[in-house]
């Protein structure tokens, strides 16, 4: 007699008390009181942010740092730039141009500004496609040869740096200073932080909302700026002036964008970085336009340093921005000033990464105590001595007089962002082709070339787009207890252990009648974004859900009901904030889950290994075309109410189903444009069983694009692959929800279990 079957009979004489007391057999009783769910959460937390702690030691496998010479120090890290490079976006050929363009009024003055010892120009320059860079060029009234390229935070703009409007003090007009002292001062414009309602939605800064589809698209903010500092590197060189020297500084964003520009381009010769340089470990808590996916696993700031040298680096610990962003449709955040000990200690970890005090040109210089004023007279000394050596700040001269047209910065700034928003349009139109060139070594000429060329791909999935902890799973140590019972069957909470502090919980409901050694299918029922396991088994959300996990149990079928991260809003998202600089996502955790959950169900005698099947509705349907790319053991997928031209949706700014202006700031993907459809990821479910469930009035998305992606998933089954059954689509007249007819039809023919009789 099974274990199971011999249970069931065991519960028939048991009173209603002594049920609940009863765990499944080879089970220990599940006593938790508490909100399971939530508990997931908490322990994912505690998880995640021990990872985090791992990151620091973990990097050194990616370093292999010659210290031999300063050349082969340079070379010996170029891997390591080119990866920076790859995760801030800055992949795209810059355009060459001859001179930067004067902007300026055909009747009147030419000059933005001027004084006795500066002279400020509107101008404009090339970068990548039709993005340009703006801002300023002050020249010097006695040019001592160098550049120097001066970058405001994101609240300030250029003329507030250069003197020609009000905000900074005159002695910390960084970008006049320096020009005053000899040096032609390059300032571009650096994308704000204006924060209101996008498509009268989500409330979010400027800089997340360009953020979004970038990330998506395998670009950045980050990474669009630094390209615009970079072709201001490039005129700098056309120059043909010997011995050029160029230098950057940057406060804030700036320094950012400064710290990242040196760390890339070996032409810059000196950076200067206030207001910015810190250790990095909680960069999650930061605005999300300074996340960069994978960042923690191979850098810190200390590791982004190292690239500066040997050339001098000058770190100013000063009192940063500070600011507090609200979750009302954009990612939380918050912002402080960087704690000078912490900073201090970064840099010396930046001189210990080098190794060679004649490598590790970085100097720390503490303004006040660590929160005083920013480019301060020792650090503007600093970076001047370091780009022009003998070089010599100056005392603030006079005052710049303002030109005849005064710039319209709000104007200019959003100019600046409709280009990048279009460029990321673009980017999307040319998505397709790119993951069309990435699969080009997926061979379809038969079956079996198709299953072995895939693998190559799933592993990049995992590592690359989903994220995998190199972890040995736990023992499942299974806690169980019975929660309800019918006249046709029996419903237990289960819980399972996967890392430490993880585990794994569901509702498993388990028909009545099994007949002993009769093994049957699993249907994995998930739910989607806020629900819980009660929801599928229809506790809550009827009108969405149809019980669809109860009326599957109904038909005979063992049920399964995870519990799923995305719940408690923030809480989850800011989850996926702490997952992301580690090369890692939401579903790192929660594919082992799966893995787990199937590895248990896989060892309940009633259960037939090759029969365990995956459905999940909205965010239970992302997890559809996640999961069992991945959880091979899953021997079909489910995909209701969620299947789209996915990164259409993400990214597109023309309809207002997008993502763009909603509140999930946690579900852009690193570069799914280039890499991972949905239909690129249903490949990795193929060749089994695949469907796809869709309602007309389903607001995720509108059925051409719904039908434009099934195309081609239904193109490789049934075209290539000639798998003629296998790939199926319901439409029906409906919303969001479960409609349960021909996902029903499909499982009971894909699981080999017959219908009930009519």
């Amino acid at each position: 007699m099974s274990r199971v079957f011999a249970l069931l009979l065991v519960l028939g004489f048991l009173s209603s008390g002594e049920l609940a007391a009863q765990p499944l057999d080879n089970t220990k009783p599940l006593t938790f009181e508490g909100d399971l769910a939530s508990e997931i959460v908490t322990g994912a937390d505690k998880f995640l942010l021990r990872q985090l702690k791992n990151t620091i030691d973990a990097r050194k496998r990616y370093w292999n740092r010659d210290t031999s010479s300063a050349g082969a120090y340079v070379d010996s890290v170029a891997p390591n730039r080119e990866r920076l490079a790859e995760i801030t976006g800055v992949v795209d050929s810059r355009k060459s141009f001859q001179d930067l363009d004067v902007l300026a009024r055909t009747d009147g003055p030419v000059e933005a500004g001027k004084s006795e010892l500066v002279t400020a120009f509107n101008v404009r320059w090339p970068s990548v496609r039709e993005i340009t860079g703006v801002g300023l060029l002050l020249k010097s009234a006695k040019p001592n040869g160098g550049f120097i390229i001066a970058i405001p935070d994101a609240d300030q703009t250029p003329e507030m740096i250069s003197g020609l409007a009000e905000g900074i003090p005159a002695n910390q007009q960084f970008a006049r200073r320096l020009a005053e002292s000899g040096f032609t001062v390059l300032v571009p414009a650096v994308i704000s932080r204006e924060y209101g309602p996008r498509n009268n939605r989500g409330r979010m800064t400027t800089r997340e909302f360009l953020y979004r589809s970038s990330y998506e698209l395998g670009r950045h903010l980050i990474g669009f700026e630094i390209q615009k500092v970079l072709a201001l590197v490039d005129w700098c060189e056309s120059r043909n002036v010997p011995d050029t020297r160029i230098g950057v500084v940057g406060y804030g964003e700036g320094g950012l964008i400064a710290l990242y520009s040196a760390a890339l381009d070996t032409r810059i010769d000196a950076a200067l970085v206030s207001g910015y340089f810190d250790s990095r470990q909680d960069m999650w808590s930061e605005p999300v336009s300074r996340n960069v996916y994978s960042f923690l696993d191979q850098f810190g700031d200390a590791e982004v340093a190292s690239l500066v040298a040997p050339r001098p680096l000058i770190i100013e610990a000063s009192k940063g921005p500070e600011f507090e962003l609200p979750s009302q449709g954009g990612a939380p955040a918050v912002l402080d000033t960087p704690d000078p000990k912490v900073v201090g200690m970064e840099v010396d970890r930046a001189k210990a990464l080098i190794g060679k005090d004649d490598l590790a040109q970085i100097s720390l210089i503490v303004s006040g105590d660590g929160h005083g004023a920013f480019a301060s007279e020792k650090a503007l000394q600093a970076v001047a001595q370091s780009v022009i050596g003998g070089s010599k700040i100056v005392p603030s001269g006079p005052a710049l007089q303002p030109g005849a047209v005064a710039t319209d910065v709000k104007a200019r700034e959003h100019a600046q962002a409709d280009e990048i928003e279009a460029h990321t349009q673009w980017l999307l139109t040319e998505s397709h082709f790119i993951r069309k060139e990435f699969f080009k070594d997926l061979d379809t000429s038969s079956l079996e070339a198709y299953e072995k060329t895939v693998e190559p791909y799933r592993d990049y999935f995992r590592h690359e787009t989903i994220g995998h902890f190199d972890l040995p799973m736990k023992e499942m140590n299974p806690r169980t207890r019975l929660i309800k019972e019918t006249e046709n069957w029996r419903q237990y909470d289960v819980v399972l252990d996967v890392f430490d502090d993880i585990i794994a919980y569901g509702i498993l409901t388990v028909p009545k009648g099994i007949a002993k050694d009769e093994q049957r299918p699993v249907v994995v029922c998930q739910h989607g974004l806020e629900g819980r396991p009660q929801d599928v088994i229809g506790e809550e959300k009827y009108h969405i859900y149809s019980a669809f996990a109860t009326k599957l149990a109904d038909r005979g079928f063992i049920t399964f009901a995870p519990q799923n991260l995305y719940i408690f809003t923030d809480r989850f998202r800011t989850l996926q904030r702490k997952s992301y600089p580690q090369r890692k996502t939401l579903f790192s955790i929660i594919v082992p889950q799966h893995q787990q959950i199937v590895n248990w169900l896989k060892s309940q005698p009633n259960v037939d290994d090759d029969r365990i099947a995956f459905y999940g509705l909205s965010y239970g349907g992302k997890s559809a075309m996640r999961i069992p790319p991945l959880v091979t053991d899953y021997c079909l997928s489910i995909c209701s109410a969620d299947f789209n031209e996915w990164v259409f949706k993400n990214a597109t700014t023309q309809y207002n189903f997008s993502y763009m202006f909603t509140g999930e700031y946690e579900i852009f993907e690193w570069n799914l444009g280039g890499k991972f459809n949905y239909a690129e990821m249903a490949y990795l479910i193929c060749p089994r069983p695949f469907m796809v469930e869709r309602g007309h009035f389903d607001g995720v998305g509108e059925d051409q694009w719904v039908a434009y992606e099934f195309g081609k998933v239904r193109f490789m089954y049934q075209g290539l692959l000639k798998l003629k059954d296998k790939a199926e689509i319901e439409w029906f007249d409906g919303p969001h929800k479960i409609n349960a007819v021909e996902t029903f039809n499909f499982l009971h023919k894909h699981l080999n279990w017959p219908k009930p009789k009519e």
